[in-house]
C-alpha cells in the first residue's frame, strides 16, 4: 500500500532512535483517521505522519492556548491541505529524485530539538532551567516550527502555500538553518538551553 498511491513508505527508517515510536509510517492509501486517534491522550503516535502533518497545516498559529499568528485562511477542508501535501511532495520528490516522505521523516528528525528551557519560582526569583524534551513534544514542535514558518513565509507574500512548504521541508532535510525557519528555532532553543543548564 503506497501513501497518495504513489509513495511506498516501505525501507523508510527513523534514525532518531528517540523518535521511533512515535514517528508512524504505518502503510495507508489515504492519510485521514476523521479524528480516531483523538480520543486517547497519547493515541496520536499512532497516526500516520502524512497525517499529522496534514493535521498541523489547518491551524499553523495556534501556540499554546494563543494564535500568534492567524490561522483564518488555512482552517477549512482536509481536502485542501491534502491537495497542498500532494504537490508538496511532488515538488520535492522533481527536486531531489528521492522518496519525499522519507525527506519529510528527516526534516522533522533534524529539526526536533533535544533541550528546552522551563522556569520555576524559587522564593522571590524565576529560575530558568534546561530541560530534556519528550520525544512526543519533539515531533509537535518540529512539525509545528515547520508549518509556521511556512505560513509566516507564504502569508500576503508572492511565495505561494505549496512552494514556500517544499523550500522549508528541502531546506529542514539538509540541516541548513540559512535557509530553515525550524532548523534556526531549534539552534535557538538549544543555545539558551545550553546557557541556562
Amino acid at each position: 500500500m503506497k501513501v497518495f498511491n504513489r509513495w511506498d513508505i516501505e525501507g523508510i527508517e527513523v534514525k532518531d532512535v528517540g523518535l521511533k515510536k512515535y514517528i508512524n509510517l504505518k502503510p495507508t492509501l489515504v492519510p485521514r483517521s476523521g479524528g480516531r486517534y483523538a480520543k486517547h491522550q497519547f493515541h496520536k503516535s499512532k497516526m500516520n505522519i502524512v497525517e499529522r502533518f496534514m493535521n498541523k497545516l489547518m491551524v499553523p498559529g495556534h501556540r499554546g492556548k494563543k494564535h500568534i499568528i492567524t490561522s483564518g485562511k488555512a482552517s477549512g477542508k482536509t481536502e485542501i491541505h491534502y491537495k497542498i501535501t500532494k504537490k508538496v511532495f511532488e515538488r520535492i520528490e522533481a527536486q531531489t529524485k528521492k522518496n519525499p516522505i522519507e525527506i519529510l521523516v528527516r526534516a522533522i528528525e533534524n529539526s526536533a530539538s533535544r533541550e528546552e528551557i522551563t522556569q520555576y519560582q524559587v522564593g522571590g526569583i524565576i529560575v530558568r532551567r534546561a530541560v530534556i524534551t519528550s520525544p512526543q513534544r519533539r515531533v509537535d514542535l518540529a512539525l509545528r516550527n515547520i508549518v509556521q514558518a511556512t505560513y509566516r513565509k507564504s502569508f500576503g507574500k508572492k511565495e505561494n502555500m505549496a512552494d514556500a512548504l517544499t523550500n522549508e521541508i528541502v531546506a529542514a532535510y539538509n540541516n541548513d538553518a540559512s535557509k530553515s525557519e525550524a532548523i534556526k528555532e531549534r539552534e535557538r532553543i538549544e543555545r539558551e538551553s545550553e546557557g541556562a543548564r
